[in-house]
């Protein structure tokens, strides 16, 4: 079920005072969705007690198309959460139990595949870090508590937060995304279920509507899915913004083993035309900086020349070369 255009905008002008006493009836109303039973899933799991494969859902392509179907949203969300970065404000996710741990993941990706700095992106996870191994669940329960693990971590009027709630009434979360408005903050909510059904205080409202789980209310499945696909869009997605990316090239890759050190040296042998013995005289000049390695290889500045041209253009490889006043001083 697709919900109207007016509902996927509906959340972002809703009064946000609203949301605990309207706890009690959303909930009620988000089990249509994600925890309400598939009835023909019932054989396929029976099935699965004696088959030699897991039970797979027989719709395997909804998360896929419900993630489609939010590009909009996620799209207006890169967009916002990269100005925010651009000023020096930080990213975070917000989430309880699955939603929360799937935050986290993509959280901790970020610095080895960009070479990002762990404090800007940020997974909180109700709980804190004991809850990735154990269920904490019932900690989600606590509406202060998002504002606080978030004040906590200093989160400021330039952050953007990315509250996620598969079922959308995790009082948690909306206590975060109700803290963040209310500081003027980026709030921007992504939740399974549709709007008008559940709202969340928030200024970007992302929907990815999966529908009931195979397991009827396990929504670590279609809807933990499309959301750790929802994720992976809008940290790479940013990342592209802020130049950690050439082409489909990671750039910025932190070389801190020997698999991530050879991907360099492919990088600078492919992008940059040299031998890889070249590529890894390069890639020690730039202290291993892939994009500063290119940067050399591609005008013939030195290290202290490239460094300065990089920074000059925001650290984005692409607007570097595209000034070309490397190529004239150089002539």
């Amino acid at each position: 079920d697709k919900p109207s255009a007016a509902a996927s905008q509906g959340a972002s002008t809703r009064d946000t005072a609203n949301i605990r006493p309207m706890l009690a009836p959303t909930k009620a109303m988000a089990l249509v969705r994600t925890s309400s039973r598939v009835r023909s899933a019932s054989k396929a799991v029976t099935a699965a007690e004696t088959a030699p494969a897991p039970c797979t859902p027989r719709p395997t392509s909804k998360p896929c198309r419900s993630v489609a179907a939010a590009a909009p949203q996620l799209t207006a969300a890169v967009d916002a959460i990269s100005d925010r970065l651009r000023q020096g404000g930080r990213l975070f996710y917000l989430g309880a139990g699955t939603s929360g741990r799937l935050g986290v993941l993509d959280a901790a990706e970020c610095p080895p595949t960009f070479c990002t700095p762990p404090e800007l992106v940020q997974g909180v996870l109700a709980g804190g870090a004991p809850a990735l191994l154990r269920s904490s669940e019932g900690l989600e329960d606590r509406f202060e508590a998002g504002a606080a693990d978030l004040e906590q971590r200093g989160f400021t009027a330039a952050d953007a937060l990315v509250g996620i709630a598969a079922g959308g009434t995790t009082p948690y979360v909306l206590g975060g995304l109700t803290h963040a408005r209310q500081l003027g903050a980026l709030a921007i909510a992504l939740a399974c279920v549709a709007t008008d059904q559940v709202p969340m205080p928030c200024d970007i409202d992302i929907r990815l509507l999966t529908g009931p789980e195979l397991l009827t209310g396990s929504t670590r499945l279609k809807a933990g899915t499309a959301t750790k696909m929802a994720l992976n869009i809008l940290s790479t997605g940013v990342m592209v913004r802020l130049g950690k990316v050439h082409g489909n090239r990671m750039v910025d890759v932190a070389v801190t083993n020997a698999k991530l050190e050879d991907r360099a040296l492919r990088i600078l042998v492919d992008l940059g035309g040299v031998s890889r013995q070249v590529a890894a005289d390069q890639l020690a000049a730039a202290d291993g900086s892939v994009k500063l390695a290119l940067l050399m290889t591609f005008t013939g500045l030195g290290v202290q020349e490239a460094s300065e041209l990089l920074e000059g253009h925001g650290a984005s490889l692409r607007a570097a070369l595209a000034n070309k006043s490397w190529k004239s001083n150089r002539d």
